[in-house]
């Protein structure tokens, strides 16, 4: 037993030591403590404490922490690299502050076989490398503490560990562009990333049959067969491949929005609110090399506000101090000034609710970002669907939607060159902004 609550000290003191520490201990306490208990003081006035699960993401090399189980897999036989033979299982354990996933390996994955969905173990174990998603269980034990923490039905939501495909009754709040991707035999299709909401709150959603999800409008509800859930990213993450279908229905679904103060420091959330203070869109360079946008905003509802970080295409969507926006799907983290900050990017999903689509008529300059193109006149921008040269003057009919505008018809019109140079000019100076 004190071997087990050793481990987490086993850097910093022998054996030997901790034992004599942990006698004392109970002798100190008259007898009135059992070895684990003492084991537990001992760890303590070492510095080393039992975290919740949401504090599974910090930056120590070793946790200790109690949960409930709420879902495990059977132990499945494995081939490694070298030849050899091992064994894997995972548990879901949660608390009332979260839920992660523990993988036992070899002989710890007989574990499994012993324990029961509801039970509460005691855990001593590392992250894999820099991921923080799962925890490599290096020691484990049955717990007498109780844990209140909500068991949801097997298989469903993300608080599973089944890979089955599920069903899904949901919203599309959004659909992104398709884009092109190659399997592993060279062919090529194209995929299209979604973002979805149910009565649960948000996820997202991947068609890697493209067709499945091209016809879809956002706003519209569907029924979705042959899900499959990707436990290994953060928050609800499902895909679609060409045994799935999305079948148009006229289900009422209402997605529920998290209230701004209750935004703790990490997870995925929906959110709501007015805009309050907004800076201007600021463009960087990203690890890959490409250029990027990023924009600040402050958006407040019931007396209570939230830092709002959109990226990328969000961080150019035309915004005035007063508009209601909605955030989906939106992680959270620690401001890099303090407070909490919501980082809506790819996954995401941002909208404007009174902004819809209309009919445009734009005329400007043609200029080109990398991997984007706009249209520039100015005063206004927006980016543009389709392939102009760079540099010419273009009035376009089209739809706006947002910030982007997709062309129904073009032509070219005649800019003085000055006209040109300072449309530019005034374009990368609203970048710098």
């Amino acid at each position: 037993m004190v071997l087990f609550h050793y481990a987490l000290v086993d850097d910093l003191i022998t054996t030997e030591e901790f034992q004599l520490r942990v006698d004392a201990k109970i002798e100190e306490c008259g007898d009135l403590v059992d070895e684990p208990t003492a084991a537990m003081m001992v760890i303590g006035e070492l510095g080393r404490q039992h975290v919740k699960i949401k504090g599974l993401s910090g930056k120590s090399s070793l946790f200790s922490f109690f949960g409930k189980i709420v879902d495990k897999t059977e132990p499945k036989e494995f081939v490694r690299a070298d030849g050899e033979k091992g064994w894997v299982a995972t548990l879901l354990l949660g608390d009332e502050t979260g839920t992660t996933r523990v993988v036992l390996w070899d002989e710890k994955a007989g574990a499994a076989v012993d324990v029961a969905i509801g039970d509460v173990l005691e855990i001593i174990g590392r992250h894999p490398g820099k991921s923080t998603k799962e925890i490599y269980a290096l020691a484990l034990r049955l717990a007498s503490c109780e844990i209140t923490c909500s068991l949801p039905a097997q298989g469903t939501g993300a608080d599973s560990l089944s890979n089955e495909p599920v069903d899904l009754d949901a919203i599309v709040i959004s659909v992104n562009e398709p884009r092109s991707f190659t399997r592993r035999d060279g062919t090529t299709s194209e995929m299209v990333e979604a973002v979805i909401g149910d009565c649960k709150g948000s996820a997202r959603l991947v068609a890697w049959t493209a067709d499945l999800l091209g016809d879809i409008i956002p706003g519209t509800t569907v029924h979705i067969s042959g899900a499959k859930p990707n436990h290994k990213s953060d928050g609800r993450d499902y895909s679609l491949n060409e045994k799935s279908t999305v079948t148009v229905t006229d289900t009422v679904i209402s997605v529920p929005f998290t209230p701004l103060g209750s935004v703790s420091d990490q997870g995925i959330y929906s959110v709501k609110g007015q805009v309050k203070q907004q800076q201007q869109p600021r463009t960087f360079t990203t690890r890959t090399g490409t250029a990027s946008w990023v924009r600040n905003i402050l958006i407040n509802e019931c007396g209570e506000e939230l830092k709002i970080v959109l990226w990328g295409d969000f961080a150019l969507v035309p915004l005035k101090t007063g508009d209601r926006v909605e955030a989906y799907h939106a992680i959270a983290r620690p401001g890099r000034f303090g407070g909490i900050e919501l980082g809506v990017g790819r996954g995401s999903a941002f909208l404007v609710p009174d902004k819809v689509t209309h009919t445009i008529v734009f005329s400007g300059t043609i200029i080109h970002g990398q991997g984007c193109t706009f249209i520039d006149n100015g005063t206004d921008r927006y980016l543009i669907e389709g392939s102009f040269p760079h540099g010419t003057g273009l009035k376009v009919t089209g739809l706006l939607k947002g910030s982007r505008i997709t062309p129904t018809q073009a032509e070219p019109v005649v800019l003085k060159p000055d006209e040109i140079l300072a449309n530019l000019r005034k374009f990368k100076e609203g970048l710098k902004g």
